[in-house]
């Protein structure tokens, strides 16, 4: 526990996948205000690096790397420190009709969803790049269990990180390394805009929420710096949906 605040994150050293944009991005922002020093992965240099004109203090590191690439995967997890923590936040939407998919489009999908946050986890596991009593959090959504039109193989790799979290948070609880998963309902982000649904549309439909919104991603990222502390160290195996009530 850091001094007399258990929400602290200094001292901690967070890797973030999926930083250059959306939730990861308000992760890792998030995680630099509460004194971590936050290592930041996408594929875009660009917007890494405004990702990091965002955060705050110093030390911080830029970690370009494709994840659903071998090669570039060992490379980039060689080059990591030993880490506090981990949010696996990379990922991508797909909406389409479940008679018109293809083997492309599930491969598409899994590979980014669920191939590459249980590759990089394996990677970082072998390579020894994780504290004993360190935190890893999974992105994940309410998707896997509240389905909509078009949204099954999103919602499939969704539904299956979560069940991979499950079994990983009991094979590591003897290192007293925590796992968990953050379902979001709809967060305001470029990813549910990116399948060319109409903003107005959904500025209608957050209306059916209780609370009149859809998530910001300053929501997710306030939930996982708790999972991230030492607030939650008798947190393991969870799964917590965050929904403004939906």
């Amino acid at each position: 526990m850091t001094g007399d605040n258990p929400f602290s994150l200094e001292g901690k050293i967070i890797l973030v996948t999926g930083a250059s944009s959306g939730i990861g991005r308000g992760i890792a922002v998030t995680c630099s205000k509460m004194g971590a020093t936050v290592i930041i992965n996408g594929r875009n240099k660009e917007r890494l690096q405004e990702t990091l004109s965002q955060m705050e203090g110093e030390g911080h590191i830029v970690a370009i790397g494709d994840l659903t690439e071998s090669t570039s995967l060992i490379e980039m997890v060689g080059n990591l420190p030993k880490l506090d923590g981990i949010v696996q936040c990379a990922g991508m939407g797909q909406r389409k009709p479940c008679k018109d998919l293809h083997l492309e489009d599930v491969n598409q999908v899994m590979d980014v969803n669920f191939k590459a946050p249980v590759m990089l986890q394996a990677e970082l596991l072998r390579q020894k790049k994780i504290n004993k009593g360190a935190s890893i959090v999974f992105v994940a959504s309410i998707a896997s269990w509240s389905p909509s039109f078009g949204n099954s193989v999103y919602s499939a790799s969704k539904g299956a990180i979560i069940s991979y979290a499950n079994c990983l948070a009991l094979e590591l609880a003897p290192r007293k390394i925590r796992v968990n998963c953050i379902s979001p309902a709809m967060v305001w982000t470029d990813l549910i805009l990116a399948d060319g649904t109409d903003e107005e549309q959904l500025k209608e439909d957050e209306q059916k929420y209780p609370l009149k919104r859809y998530g910001q991603p300053d929501d997710i990222a306030n939930l996982a710096v708790y999972m991230l502390s030492d607030a939650s160290t008798w947190m393991t195996g969870s799964n917590v949906k965050i929904s403004g009530g939906g």
